[in-house]
Protein backbone atom coordinates (compact mmCIF):
# COMPACT_ATOMS: atom_id res chain seq x y z
CA UNK A 1 0.00 0.00 0.00
CA UNK A 2 1.73 3.66 -0.91
CA UNK A 3 2.74 5.23 1.91
CA UNK A 4 0.78 9.25 2.33
CA UNK A 5 3.33 11.75 2.84
CA UNK A 6 1.92 14.94 4.26
CA UNK A 7 3.60 17.89 2.27
CA UNK A 8 1.17 20.53 4.55
CA UNK A 9 -1.72 20.70 6.94
CA UNK A 10 -4.10 20.31 3.73
CA UNK A 11 -2.25 18.38 0.78
CA UNK A 12 -0.52 15.07 1.12
CA UNK A 13 0.95 12.47 -1.88
CA UNK A 14 -0.01 9.19 -1.86
CA UNK A 15 -3.73 9.48 -1.42
CA UNK A 16 -6.14 9.73 -3.61
CA UNK A 17 -5.11 13.01 -5.14
CA UNK A 18 -3.19 13.57 -8.05
CA UNK A 19 -0.29 15.85 -6.96
CA UNK A 20 0.70 18.59 -10.19
CA UNK A 21 4.26 20.14 -9.40
CA UNK A 22 4.89 23.05 -11.35
CA UNK A 23 7.87 25.91 -12.07
CA UNK A 24 10.70 26.80 -14.18
CA UNK A 25 13.79 24.36 -14.60
CA UNK A 26 15.94 27.07 -13.18
CA UNK A 27 15.52 30.34 -10.86
CA UNK A 28 16.72 33.42 -12.81
CA UNK A 29 15.62 36.63 -11.32
CA UNK A 30 13.10 37.46 -8.90
CA UNK A 31 11.35 39.19 -11.54
CA UNK A 32 10.73 35.98 -13.86
CA UNK A 33 10.13 33.76 -10.21
CA UNK A 34 7.39 36.70 -9.78
CA UNK A 35 5.63 36.30 -12.38
CA UNK A 36 5.39 32.31 -11.89
CA UNK A 37 4.15 33.21 -8.70
CA UNK A 38 1.58 35.04 -9.45
CA UNK A 39 0.56 32.49 -12.34
CA UNK A 40 0.80 29.47 -10.18
CA UNK A 41 -1.53 31.22 -7.55
CA UNK A 42 -4.27 32.31 -10.09
CA UNK A 43 -4.73 29.26 -11.33
CA UNK A 44 -4.71 26.64 -8.02
CA UNK A 45 -0.53 25.39 -8.09
CA UNK A 46 0.19 24.74 -4.37
CA UNK A 47 3.85 22.99 -4.86
CA UNK A 48 6.60 25.07 -7.11
CA UNK A 49 9.25 23.48 -8.33
CA UNK A 50 12.24 25.80 -9.26
CA UNK A 51 16.63 25.29 -9.21
CA UNK A 52 18.93 26.98 -7.49
CA UNK A 53 21.49 24.53 -7.92
CA UNK A 54 21.72 23.44 -11.53
CA UNK A 55 24.26 19.98 -12.63
CA UNK A 56 24.52 20.87 -16.42
CA UNK A 57 26.52 18.41 -19.09
CA UNK A 58 28.36 21.73 -20.57
CA UNK A 59 30.02 23.41 -17.39
CA UNK A 60 29.93 26.71 -19.23
CA UNK A 61 26.46 26.56 -19.27
CA UNK A 62 24.29 28.67 -16.23
CA UNK A 63 24.59 26.90 -12.97
CA UNK A 64 21.71 28.24 -11.08
CA UNK A 65 21.90 31.08 -8.50
CA UNK A 66 22.68 28.91 -5.70
CA UNK A 67 21.64 30.23 -2.59
CA UNK A 68 20.58 33.32 -3.81
CA UNK A 69 18.04 31.34 -5.77
CA UNK A 70 16.75 29.73 -2.36
CA UNK A 71 16.20 33.71 -0.90
CA UNK A 72 13.93 34.50 -3.96
CA UNK A 73 11.75 30.75 -3.17
CA UNK A 74 11.57 31.98 0.44
CA UNK A 75 10.16 35.08 -0.30
CA UNK A 76 7.28 33.34 -2.98
CA UNK A 77 6.34 30.40 -0.22
CA UNK A 78 5.85 33.34 2.11
CA UNK A 79 3.52 35.61 -0.33
CA UNK A 80 1.91 32.56 -1.21
CA UNK A 81 2.08 29.75 0.74
CA UNK A 82 3.81 27.60 -1.69
CA UNK A 83 5.20 24.53 -0.89
CA UNK A 84 8.40 24.28 -2.53
CA UNK A 85 10.61 21.93 -4.27
CA UNK A 86 14.39 22.09 -5.13
CA UNK A 87 17.53 20.43 -5.55
CA UNK A 88 20.67 20.10 -2.81
CA UNK A 89 23.91 18.76 -4.87
CA UNK A 90 26.32 18.94 -1.86
CA UNK A 91 25.47 17.12 1.34
CA UNK A 92 27.00 20.14 2.93
CA UNK A 93 24.31 22.12 1.81
CA UNK A 94 21.76 20.59 3.35
CA UNK A 95 21.45 22.25 6.44
CA UNK A 96 20.86 25.32 5.43
CA UNK A 97 19.12 24.51 2.38
CA UNK A 98 16.18 23.26 4.80
CA UNK A 99 15.67 26.48 6.05
CA UNK A 100 14.33 27.37 2.24
CA UNK A 101 13.20 24.49 0.65
CA UNK A 102 10.27 22.00 1.88
CA UNK A 103 10.92 19.09 -0.15
CA UNK A 104 14.62 18.42 -1.22
CA UNK A 105 14.85 16.78 -4.63
CA UNK A 106 17.74 14.60 -5.57
CA UNK A 107 18.34 14.91 -9.06
CA UNK A 108 19.57 11.85 -11.42
CA UNK A 109 22.80 12.33 -11.93
CA UNK A 110 22.73 12.43 -7.43
CA UNK A 111 21.15 9.73 -7.31
CA UNK A 112 23.74 7.11 -6.42
CA UNK A 113 26.07 10.38 -4.39
CA UNK A 114 25.66 8.04 -1.12
CA UNK A 115 26.59 10.33 1.33
CA UNK A 116 24.29 13.00 -0.03
CA UNK A 117 21.73 10.30 0.38
CA UNK A 118 22.69 9.67 3.71
CA UNK A 119 22.85 13.56 5.10
CA UNK A 120 18.82 14.08 3.34
CA UNK A 121 18.22 10.94 5.43
CA UNK A 122 19.02 12.41 8.50
CA UNK A 123 16.46 14.69 8.08
CA UNK A 124 12.42 14.53 8.16
CA UNK A 125 11.84 17.00 4.93
CA UNK A 126 10.01 14.69 2.00
CA UNK A 127 12.85 13.96 -0.33
CA UNK A 128 12.03 13.89 -4.19
CA UNK A 129 14.52 10.86 -5.54
CA UNK A 130 14.42 11.22 -8.98
CA UNK A 131 15.84 8.04 -11.06
CA UNK A 132 19.12 7.90 -11.84
CA UNK A 133 19.34 8.43 -15.90
CA UNK A 134 21.22 4.42 -16.63
CA UNK A 135 20.08 3.17 -13.32
CA UNK A 136 17.24 -0.15 -12.84
CA UNK A 137 14.19 -0.24 -10.46
CA UNK A 138 16.41 -2.02 -7.80
CA UNK A 139 19.35 0.41 -7.75
CA UNK A 140 16.37 3.35 -7.38
CA UNK A 141 14.99 1.55 -4.62
CA UNK A 142 18.12 0.91 -2.85
CA UNK A 143 19.19 4.42 -3.39
CA UNK A 144 15.87 5.16 -1.52
CA UNK A 145 16.89 2.59 1.38
CA UNK A 146 20.03 4.60 1.83
CA UNK A 147 17.72 7.71 2.99
CA UNK A 148 15.21 5.35 4.80
CA UNK A 149 17.95 3.86 6.93
CA UNK A 150 18.89 6.94 8.21
CA UNK A 151 15.42 7.48 9.56
CA UNK A 152 13.62 9.37 6.92
CA UNK A 153 10.98 7.63 5.41
CA UNK A 154 9.46 10.50 3.86
CA UNK A 155 10.48 9.33 -0.16
CA UNK A 156 8.82 10.51 -2.94
CA UNK A 157 9.57 8.94 -5.88
CA UNK A 158 10.14 10.79 -9.51
CA UNK A 159 10.32 8.46 -12.90
CA UNK A 160 12.29 10.88 -15.13
CA UNK A 161 13.18 8.33 -17.90
CA UNK A 162 16.19 6.70 -18.66
CA UNK A 163 18.91 7.06 -21.45
CA UNK A 164 18.59 4.51 -24.34
CA UNK A 165 19.51 4.60 -28.10
CA UNK A 166 16.57 6.63 -29.07
CA UNK A 167 17.32 10.31 -29.46
CA UNK A 168 13.70 11.52 -30.45
CA UNK A 169 13.33 12.12 -27.51
CA UNK A 170 15.59 13.29 -24.68
CA UNK A 171 14.93 10.42 -22.63
CA UNK A 172 12.47 6.83 -23.08
CA UNK A 173 9.98 7.55 -20.69
CA UNK A 174 9.50 4.18 -18.48
CA UNK A 175 6.41 4.86 -17.61
CA UNK A 176 6.12 0.94 -16.87
CA UNK A 177 8.06 1.73 -13.67
CA UNK A 178 4.86 3.42 -12.32
CA UNK A 179 2.89 -0.21 -11.64
CA UNK A 180 6.12 -1.88 -10.84
CA UNK A 181 6.93 1.01 -8.23
CA UNK A 182 3.59 0.51 -6.65
CA UNK A 183 3.74 -3.41 -5.96
CA UNK A 184 6.90 -3.98 -4.95
CA UNK A 185 7.23 -0.70 -2.84
CA UNK A 186 5.57 1.95 -0.22
CA UNK A 187 6.54 4.79 -1.88
CA UNK A 188 4.30 7.21 -3.80
CA UNK A 189 5.77 7.85 -7.37
CA UNK A 190 5.50 10.81 -9.47
CA UNK A 191 5.98 11.44 -13.10
CA UNK A 192 8.57 14.31 -15.03
CA UNK A 193 7.26 14.25 -18.67
CA UNK A 194 9.55 17.57 -19.25
CA UNK A 195 12.84 15.73 -18.62
CA UNK A 196 11.03 12.37 -19.80
CA UNK A 197 10.56 13.66 -22.99
CA UNK A 198 12.28 16.55 -24.01
CA UNK A 199 9.78 18.32 -26.19
CA UNK A 200 6.53 20.36 -25.00
CA UNK A 201 4.24 18.65 -27.62
CA UNK A 202 4.69 15.53 -25.57
CA UNK A 203 4.23 17.12 -22.21
CA UNK A 204 0.50 16.78 -22.21
CA UNK A 205 -0.09 13.76 -23.98
CA UNK A 206 2.49 11.88 -21.08
CA UNK A 207 0.70 13.28 -18.14
CA UNK A 208 -2.67 12.04 -19.10
CA UNK A 209 -1.05 8.15 -19.54
CA UNK A 210 0.93 9.18 -16.38
CA UNK A 211 -2.58 9.64 -14.25
CA UNK A 212 -4.11 7.02 -16.29
CA UNK A 213 -1.31 4.11 -15.24
CA UNK A 214 -1.38 5.34 -11.82
CA UNK A 215 1.01 8.28 -10.98
CA UNK A 216 0.80 9.78 -7.86
CA UNK A 217 1.35 13.55 -9.49
CA UNK A 218 3.57 14.87 -12.00
CA UNK A 219 6.43 17.77 -12.21
CA UNK A 220 6.34 20.13 -14.84
CA UNK A 221 8.70 22.92 -16.55
CA UNK A 222 6.66 25.91 -16.55
CA UNK A 223 8.49 29.56 -17.83
CA UNK A 224 6.95 32.80 -18.78
CA UNK A 225 9.06 32.54 -22.06
CA UNK A 226 10.57 29.02 -22.66
CA UNK A 227 12.78 30.48 -25.53
CA UNK A 228 14.16 32.94 -23.40
CA UNK A 229 14.61 30.14 -20.31
CA UNK A 230 18.74 30.13 -19.57
CA UNK A 231 18.17 26.04 -19.16
CA UNK A 232 15.46 23.39 -20.61
CA UNK A 233 13.65 25.98 -22.68
CA UNK A 234 12.50 23.74 -25.19
CA UNK A 235 10.53 21.43 -23.05
CA UNK A 236 9.29 23.88 -20.86
CA UNK A 237 5.24 25.19 -21.02
CA UNK A 238 4.64 28.22 -21.81
CA UNK A 239 1.44 30.14 -19.07
CA UNK A 240 -1.11 29.37 -22.10
CA UNK A 241 -0.14 25.73 -22.32
CA UNK A 242 0.38 24.68 -18.83
CA UNK A 243 -3.10 26.70 -18.04
CA UNK A 244 -4.88 23.90 -21.25
CA UNK A 245 -2.67 20.79 -19.36
CA UNK A 246 -4.04 21.63 -15.74
CA UNK A 247 -7.34 22.08 -16.90
CA UNK A 248 -7.48 18.33 -18.60
CA UNK A 249 -5.54 16.78 -16.38
CA UNK A 250 -8.27 18.03 -14.38
CA UNK A 251 -10.92 16.93 -15.99
CA UNK A 252 -9.58 13.27 -16.53
CA UNK A 253 -8.52 13.06 -12.71
CA UNK A 254 -12.51 13.52 -12.20
CA UNK A 255 -13.78 11.22 -14.81
CA UNK A 256 -11.47 8.80 -14.00
CA UNK A 257 -12.51 8.79 -9.85
CA UNK A 258 -16.14 8.69 -11.01
CA UNK A 259 -15.50 5.34 -12.70
CA UNK A 260 -13.60 4.02 -9.76
CA UNK A 261 -16.57 5.11 -7.78
CA UNK A 262 -18.99 3.71 -9.59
Amino acid sequence: MTKNIKLSNSISIGDKDFIIMAGPCAIESEKQMEKVGVFLDSIGISVLRAGAFKPRTDPNTFQGLGFGGLKILKKLKEQFGFIVVSEIMDPRHVELGCEYIDIIQIGSRNMQNFSLLKEVGRTQKPILLKRGMSSTIEEWLMAAEYIKLEGNENIILCERGIRTFESYTRNTLDLVSVPIIKKTSEYPIIVDPSHGTGRRELILPVSRAALAIGADGIIVEVHPEPKKALSDGVQSLNFNEFKTLVDEIEALDEDMKKLTDA
